[in-house]
């Protein structure tokens, strides 16, 4: 009974206008908070390539950069950048100046080959607990990414995200 008495107040309040006569109340929306991920797009060169990075997960802040990554078995040209989020990190870089499959299979000694994408990759972990995956993109240009293990779950969605820059 009272759902009902509600009601019928309810209808006659909206027909009479409610208000005496006054002006309906206006609701102002407030605009959608941006997106936590937005940030300055960044590139990574080797040469010629130009490999975009995507946005990083929510949480993690840029931490600085790294020119070397000790597990491989040869001094190549390394650029590469650092997020942290409390005590995790996650690298992302590419390595410049494997020019082969073959060359590539063998840089990191105690890593498993697999295929990224139709392109030869390998995973290892560091006695340390890093998590790493590197592709090779094009001949002369391997991508990489590391995690500690906290956010070694983010490393597929941030390497499905990585992207060639078009060719000028």
């Amino acid at each position: 009974m009272r759902r009902l008495t509600a009601m019928l107040l309810m209808f006659a309040l909206t027909s009479c206008g409610g208000g005496g006569g006054a002006t309906p109340e206006t609701h102002v929306t407030p605009p959608p908070p941006k997106p936590a991920t937005t940030r300055k797009s960044i590139a990574l060169t080797c040469g010629a390539t130009k490999m975009q990075l995507p946005a990083m997960p929510a949480g993690l802040e840029r931490a600085g950069t790294f020119r070397r990554l000790g597990s491989l078995t040869r001094r190549l040209d390394v650029k590469g950048v650092t997020w942290r989020q409390n005590d995790e990190q996650v690298y992302v870089g590419v390595v410049c100046g494997v020019r082969t499959a073959e060359q590539f299979a063998t840089l990191v000694a105690r890593s498993a080959l697999t295929a990224y994408k139709g392109r030869p990759a390998l995973r290892w972990n560091t006695r340390t607990g890093l998590r790493n995956f590197m592709w090779l993109e094009r001949p002369g240009t391997a991508v990489y990414i590391g995690a500690t293990p906290g956010l070694a779950g983010q490393i597929r969605q941030i390497a499905a995200g990585v992207t060639p820059s078009p060719a000028p």
